[in-house]
């Protein structure tokens, strides 16, 4: 803990809280420490329950995902409100559980958006990875009707999801596509230059594109 607050930067700081996270540690600082440590549950677990953000980001990047069980996993995410914690243990830790699927979908369905954009975002993963079995009309049924209203996080992770379908299932692209034309979802986000916008319909055209390409 002295080493992470020895780390602190204001600048740092005053960056990572426009994104809403409470720490001034430069991440690339942060996972040198994590190589030097290696894997270390126990001290993973400690780190965690120190609630402080910093220490709680090293803890992702230490601890051995299988190791946890189902409802620790439950747990750990309604307190992660940091949404950096909650991204990195959704994406280092939960995906590589073997109660991934489980949680995917009770925290979809869960009346937390921020708990149910987790589920969404693991939700994304399988329509990439593994969407055998998979409802993915349904799932543009849900898009269509909620998304336009869902709070931040649980928009964010829906369109994302939205776009990913347009992506990889050519069958359902141009629903996708007019899904995302007439939400509007997004369509006005600041997006620096060379980047892609989050906006569906340009994000679904130009991975297509890059595909072909």
């Amino acid at each position: 803990m002295a080493e992470l607050a020895a780390l602190e930067d204001p600048r740092a700081r005053a960056v990572n809280e426009k994104h809403g996270d409470d720490h001034g540690v430069n991440l690339g600082k942060l996972r040198a420490i994590a190589k030097r440590l290696k894997t270390q549950q126990e001290l993973a677990l400690q780190l965690w329950g120190t609630g402080d953000t910093a220490a709680r980001l090293l803890a992702l990047l230490i601890c051995r995902p299988k190791a946890f069980e189902r409802d620790e996993l439950d747990t750990m995410l309604r307190e992660a409100r940091a949404p950096k914690v909650h991204d990195w243990l959704v994406n280092y830790v939960v995906k590589k559980s073997p109660h991934v699927e489980e949680l995917r979908v009770a925290w979809s369905a869960d009346p937390d958006p921020v708990v149910a954009s987790a589920g969404w975002a693991l939700t994304t993963d399988r329509v990439a990875k593994k969407p055998e079995g998979l409802d993915l009309d349904g799932l543009l049924d849900v898009v269509e009707a909620e998304m336009k209203t869902a709070p931040d996080r649980l928009q964010w992770a829906m369109n994302h999801c939205l776009a990913q379908i347009g992506i990889e299932h050519p069958g359902l692209r141009a629903r996708a596509l007019d899904i995302g034309e007439r939400l509007e979802v997004l369509k006005d986000y600041p997006t620096p230059p060379n980047c892609t916008s989050p906006y569906a319909p340009t994000w679904i055209n130009e991975m297509v594109r890059r595909q072909h390409a």
